[in-house]
């Protein structure tokens, strides 16, 4: 899951960005609104995290100009304790949810589980294909009886493996919600990280679920 983060207190943002990479979410960060705009245009995130108060362009203007172009991706806004009337009009321009601040890090990552089940088709518990199932909540992995270690990078390409299961992803699509902007598209680190997964999860199973499509990218599905 990709994550844009428009905010211009730069000890905020980067205090959310490292919670969230934590968390095993890819984050771009941003401090300009009129740039956090253009990002939010132009890359297909899964989440909006936008602070009202922002230089050059406000949150508010960010958020129309988003639901302008017809983008659904869910935003959370972040205001200030004070700011009600902001947050009544950041919500009829189309945020999803609101956080005043300061907030407890654990109170942005529930609300953020909560808009990025809003906007999957997947139900919102057990991610599961045969006998693989990865718990969101718990974040644990499991295949038949035996529990899987992942790292946050092996953990997050899994989870959007899982949310896309029978679907051909290619490198371009995984390497836009798995990792950031600073990703270097010409490096072979997918294909790394996917045969990473692959020696943990089809290893020593005479059932893979983890394919190749060849000339396309990836797919998890039932052998």
């Amino acid at each position: 899951m990709r994550i844009l983060v428009i905010e211009d207190e730069t000890k905020v943002g980067c205090f959310i960005r490292r919670a969230l990479e934590e968390e095993s979410y890819a984050v771009d960060l941003c401090e300009d609104g009129a740039k956090g705009l253009e990002m939010a245009l132009h890359t297909n995130y899964d989440l909006l995290i936008v602070d009202l108060m922002l230089p050059s362009l406000s949150g508010l203007d960010i958020l129309k100009g988003v639901r302008q172009a017809k983008i659904q991706t869910p935003i959370l806004i972040l205001t200030a304790q004070s700011q009600i009337d902001q947050r009544v009009k950041g919500l009829d321009a189309g945020a999803d949810d609101y956080l005043t601040k300061p907030f407890a890090i654990d109170e942005l990552l529930a609300r953020i589980r909560a808009l990025l089940r809003r906007g999957s088709t997947e139900s919102p518990g057990v991610l599961q294909i045969d006998d693989l199932a990865l718990n969101p909540a718990t974040r644990e992995v499991t295949r038949g009886s035996q529990r899987i270690d992942l790292t946050l990078k092996e953990y997050a390409l899994l989870e959007y493996l899982m949310r896309h299961t029978g679907r051909v992803l290619t490198r371009p699509m995984i390497s836009e919600h798995v990792w950031n902007q600073d990703f270097d598209t010409f490096t072979n680190v997918i294909d790394v990280y996917v045969n990473y997964l692959r020696n943990k999860i089809d290893r020593g199973h005479s059932k893979k679920l983890i394919h190749t499509i060849r000339g396309s990218g990836y797919m998890l599905k039932v052998d």
